[in-house]
């Protein structure tokens, strides 16, 4: 019979005799008489109370190998708990050791201990209350994306990891090759000594993707409304707070919809997988709350009880210039905004989540939508507090003769992109999408610092240890 999980037994209706847990010791306290042992499986953040009398036949022998850290599976009685805080306690009878663990050595002991510590030992963080409660919200997160989009009739598609397309035109892009780069003499080479990636296995250059929005515009218009939720890459050399080289993207793309469409949809999501995650993670935020950042539930019921102030850039830039001296950027108009002053807008100005829309083209990709002035076009960015942008999107370009020209502009070859150009050659028709940082949505709920910190396991400049 498959053994109850420690969630399973602490929410029992009643005692149960004959009842077994599994799990890893979290701490142990000896009396004259009796031992105490915290048992967690990771189902939930408490942990199950395990009561053993050392004079019981079979476990005086045991009790020194019940160290922290160690595997062990207990039977006995659930019982009523008289202690504080506990609804059930394990008063044992049997006890089985599945692996033991040298308390000395371990690394994961019952005292504070810094995230920088920590990441160095990824392999064994989960089992820490912080960490394990991240991966739980993390799993209901990603549960509560799939839902909101199926109930909202998205169809969920999966588009390549491997690419030739570069979405964003910057070219911080992994490399993707068969080729053997260590051995240079024997590379294929052009007339021009460059690298043959005709000769590579898929027959060109290719490399990880950066977004699957290009791919995605392509079921979009056939499909109507489509999502995506995977690993994308920069190779990006940047070692700020909120940037990893391998991360999680949602990215939703809506045939017929204009940017005022996106911006309604981002909002609603936001809200929607953010109220989910309140009402059934509420322990595992209260550990947050408690210990990570205490304005979190403030944080979380500005973003999902205010209406989002919509804000155009050149608005934005009004409210920011005379704040200058605060920044360590300053703004101007066209000018690229910053962390800091998307923060300000969100934090101090607004005190709520604000939409910024319509940015200059030229720090706006080659995609988006112009408007009539020709300087901005249809972008907008989703900005919450601590954060900043949280999601980026915009109405795509869907005129053939603009988008060609603006590639042009870009230095982007077209032939590169013949089978994007051809959604405006037959059928076009205005469709809109976004992109949503899984990882900085997780920041958002659980009011972790660092995108280090919201996921197993971290990749970005110089670390790729597991």
């Amino acid at each position: 019979m498959k053994t109850p999980t420690v969630k399973e037994l602490l929410s029992s209706g009643s005692p149960r005799p004959g009842a077994a847990a599994q799990g890893w010791i979290k701490t142990r306290r000896d009396s004259k008489a009796l031992s105490f042992a915290e048992l967690n499986d990771g189902s939930c953040r408490a942990s199950l109370q395990l009561l053993i009398e050392p004079s019981a036949p079979g476990l005086a022998e045991l009790l020194p190998r019940l160290t922290v850290g160690a595997a062990v599976r207990a039977e006995g009685d659930l019982v009523a708990s008289p202690g504080a805080g506990q609804k059930y306690e394990l008063k044992v009878s049997k006890l089985e050791i599945y692996g033991d663990c040298d308390a000395e050595k371990y690394p994961i002991q019952k005292k504070k201990t810094s995230d920088e510590f920590l990441r160095t030992v990824a392999h064994l963080r989960p089992r820490t209350n912080k960490y394990a409660a991240m991966l739980r919200v993390r799993a209901e997160l990603s549960f509560a994306i799939h839902d909101y989009f199926r109930r909202n009739g998205f169809f969920y598609v999966h588009t390549p990891v491997i690419t030739a397309s570069d979405c964003e035109g910057a070219g911080q892009m992994f490399s993707v090759t068969s080729l053997d780069l260590t051995k240079a003499a024997e590379l294929p080479r052009t007339p021009q000594g460059e690298i043959d990636f005709s000769r590579d296995l898929f027959g060109r250059k290719t490399a990880l993707t950066v977004s699957g929005q290009m791919e995605g515009e392509t079921l979009a218009t056939a499909l109507g409304k489509i999502y995506t939720f995977g690993p994308t890459f920069r190779a990006e050399n940047s070692n700020t707070y909120r940037h990893a080289a391998e991360f999680w993207m949602v990215e939703p793309e809506m045939a017929f919809y204009d940017l005022h469409d996106d911006m309604d949809l981002a909002e609603d999501f936001v809200k929607s997988i953010t109220r989910h995650v309140l009402e059934h993670c509420a322990s595992d935020l209260e550990l947050f709350a408690r210990f990570v950042e205490p304005a979190l539930m403030d944080n979380l019921r500005s973003v999902t009880e205010n209406s989002y102030e919509r804000l155009a850039y050149t608005d934005a830039v009004k409210i920011l210039e005379p704040e200058n001296a605060r920044f360590e950027n300053k703004v101007g108009w066209g000018v690229d905004l910053a962390s800091e002053h998307e923060r300000f807008l969100v934090e101090k100005h607004f005190k709520k989540p604000v939409i910024l829309y319509n940015k200059p083209r030229t720090v706006a990709a080659f995609y988006m939508k112009l408007n009539d002035d020709e300087r901005t076009v249809r972008g907008m960015d989703l900005l919450v507090p601590r954060i900043g942008e949280l999601i980026g999107g915009s109405e795509r370009e869907n005129r053939l003769d603009v988008l060609e020209r603006k590639m042009d502009d870009a230095g982007i070859k077209k032939e590169d992109y013949w089978w994007y150009l051809d959604l405006r050659r037959f059928g076009s028709v205005p469709h809109s999408g976004f992109g949503l940082g899984f990882e900085r949505m997780m920041m958002l709920v659980t009011g972790i610092a660092n995108i280090r910190d919201v996921t197993a396991y971290p990749r970005v400049p110089g670390y790729a240890e597991f």
